[in-house]
């Protein structure tokens, strides 16, 4: 890290690496590939990203690289160009968000590509209720191109099914992000083995959805706040590398 450095990058640093730690942990890491960033709060034009070579269990604060988001990559940078390209975009695109968090878990890719797609057949799955976009394959997302179809099929939803691929979940924040990507996995996972177990899947009906979902918002401003120190604590216990 190179000094000065604000107090405000410091603790989104310490954060960011800590999410790496945490889907290494879960199981949703695919080696030195996919990503996570996190906007610099008080530098909204650059982010954080890991650098392409480390393994999500050798991230932490200090060998995050700080990236700008408009232009193109500094191919001296270390960063991985897929992710410069989907991250700085989504993250230019929507101001709301300040953590991007892309995965290739099996049961994602798999829902991706069911053209009927993420069903109300779960708890889980409502989170997601009219806050979903798709978007079709295109390759190697290394063109600077596709960001603006990426932009288009995101809109102003939480999380993205990049069909054939993986999935994409927005948040405000880290711990926001990796709510929403533990729950959006369940809930493929779940419906996956439903599909594979019977015809008759009960959905939950649309206004059931919206009044969960207004509970979701309460509950997510209220108790929902232990969850994330919970897990620091387990991480801390663990393995607190990631500080550094």
């Amino acid at each position: 890290m190179h000094d000065p450095m604000t107090n405000a990058e410091r603790e989104a640093r310490v954060e960011l690496a800590a999410l790496y730690r945490l889907i290494e942990q879960q199981g949703w890491g695919e080696g030195i590939y996919n990503h996570v960033s996190l906007r610099i709060p008080d530098a909204p034009d650059h982010f954080l990203i890991k650098r392409h070579d480390l393994m999500y269990s050798e991230v932490n604060a200090s060998n995050l690289v700080r990236v700008r988001m408009d232009g193109d990559l500094d191919e001296g940078a270390g960063v991985n160009r897929p992710g410069f390209v989907l991250h700085g975009g989504v993250l230019a695109d929507r101001p709301d968000v300040n953590c991007s968090l892309h995965v290739h878990t099996a049961e994602g890719i798999a829902v991706s590509a069911d053209r009927a797609s993420l069903k109300m057949v779960s708890q889980y799955a409502v989170r997601f209720y009219g806050r979903v976009g798709y978007h079709d394959y295109e390759g190697i997302t290394d063109g600077l191109a596709e960001r603006a179809s990426i932009a288009r099929d995101l809109a102003n939803h939480a999380a993205l099914f990049m069909r054939n691929h993986g999935v994409l979940v927005v948040a405000a924040s880290a711990p926001a992000a990796f709510t929403r990507i533990k729950d959006l996995l369940e809930a493929c996972r779940i419906q996956l083995m439903l599909q594979a177990s019977s015809e008759q899947l009960v959905e939950i009906p649309a206004e059931i959805c919206e009044k969960t979902l207004r509970q979701f918002e309460k509950h997510d401003n209220g108790r929902g706040g232990a969850e994330w120190p919970a897990y620091l604590r387990v991480l801390d216990r663990l393995d607190a590398s990631y500080k550094i």
